[in-house]
């Protein structure tokens, strides 16, 4: 049984993302070719992008599965934020690979992220991650706009280490 925190469940799929909520696209070339399309893909879905970006990640499966439990922390020593998320929808096609996690229930934020990889006819590897979300705790909401700045300074860190990760294969 699900225990989301929003009802737009797998906008971040179909879209438009709905109103009332901070919205975040970002989008980055991270490879080039099949082979750095299924590395960059491999990394999103196994969570290795994720932590070799700094964040802690505590998973129900080795790679994302829909209704799968996600715990992904932040933080310095003792002092980590915990967020509780449920995999929503998976892609895993001959061009496009990739995921979106919603918020449950004691997550900071309301809403939901993806992260998905795409191959280009021309051969780029596209990195995308698409968030809508709005603060749901009284210490996101007394950050005010400096999460949707943490939110695009993470998304950007994600496709630099997604890069970097690719750039190996």
């Amino acid at each position: 049984m699900s225990t989301l925190t929003y009802p737009e469940v797998g906008a971040t799929r179909l879209g438009p993302l709905p109103e009332g909520y901070n919205h975040l696209h970002h989008r980055a070339a991270v490879g080039r070719g099949r082979a750095q399309f299924e590395a960059a893909g491999a990394a999103v879905t196994e969570w290795r992008m994720h932590r070799a970006a700094g964040a802690g990640v505590k998973t129900s499966a080795p790679r994302a599965d829909p209704q799968g439990a996600v715990e992904v922390s932040a933080g310095v020593g003792r002092i980590r934020v915990r967020a509780l998320c449920e995999i929503v929808w998976t892609a895993y096609g001959s061009d496009r690979i990739g995921f979106a996690y919603g918020t449950r229930a004691r997550h900071p934020e309301c809403g939901e992220e993806s992260f998905v990889v795409e191959l280009a006819d021309d051969g780029t590897v596209w990195f995308t991650v698409t968030a809508f979300s709005r603060p749901a705790c009284w210490y996101a909401r007394l950050a005010g706009p400096l999460v949707p700045l943490a939110q695009l300074w993470y998304a950007r860190r994600l496709g630099k280490v997604l890069r970097r990760i690719v750039s190996t294969a």
